[in-house]
């Protein structure tokens, strides 16, 4: 190495491990094929570690919701290339039950900050993390943590109507970090400033 490098490290507890081959009714794994000391090129743990970037950059703008979503990414793909597990679900034909559905909106809705965890949305609906959170996306179009962006973003539209709150009262209300955090990230979910947007809306 002749210069400056960034790396990045992910811990797997076999507790992970041993969960997610509980879930899919697998055996466990005694241990992950790989050859010590030889590198691997793996395109998509470099994808998952890239789109970790913008959080590294910037950890106060980064939810839970989407931290844990890159984690079980992470584990899922780690158990079926280097663990021998050939599916870790059966094929989901359905979403969630209108319950079920109803029940996580609320609880990502009322924790617009981002605070709750998979897990913790998961088990309320009575299902594992991996199950829930493809549940959810066939359910909504969208995976948890993009459900929470855009459920920021309409709340930002209703008070962006009403016109007499700042850029900086709407972004802490909605629990982005500053009016900038807030006008990127509205601008990437509706292709529009706030400023512009609230012109006409």
């Amino acid at each position: 190495m002749d210069r400056p490098f960034h790396s990045v490290l992910f811990y797997l507890p076999r507790v992970a491990i041993d969960a997610l081959t509980d879930q899919a009714d697998v055996p466990r794994i005694d241990e992950l094929q790989y050859e010590p000391g030889v590198g691997i090129s793996d395109e998509t743990l470099k994808h998952l570690g890239l789109s970790l970037m913008p959080a590294f950059r910037a950890p106060d703008q980064a939810n839970r919701l989407f931290m844990d979503y890159v984690t079980l990414a992470f584990a899922s793909h780690t158990a079926h290339k280097y663990g021998g597990i050939r599916t870790l679900s059966k094929p989901l034909k359905g979403g969630l039950a209108p319950w079920q559905e109803r029940l996580s909106k609320e609880l990502i809705t009322n924790n617009v900050a981002g605070a709750i965890s998979l897990s913790e949305i998961a088990k309320t609906c009575g299902l594992s993390v991996g199950h829930f959170s493809r549940a959810f996306r066939k359910s909504t179009g969208l995976a948890p943590h993009a459900w929470l962006l855009q459920a920021r973003g309409d709340t930002a539209k209703v008070m962006l109507r009403d016109r007499d709150a700042s850029l900086s009262a709407i972004a802490h209300s909605c629990s982005f970090v500053d009016r900038s955090h807030f006008t990127r990230v509205f601008t990437r979910l509706v292709g529009l400033s706030p400023r512009a947007w609230s012109v006409d809306p």
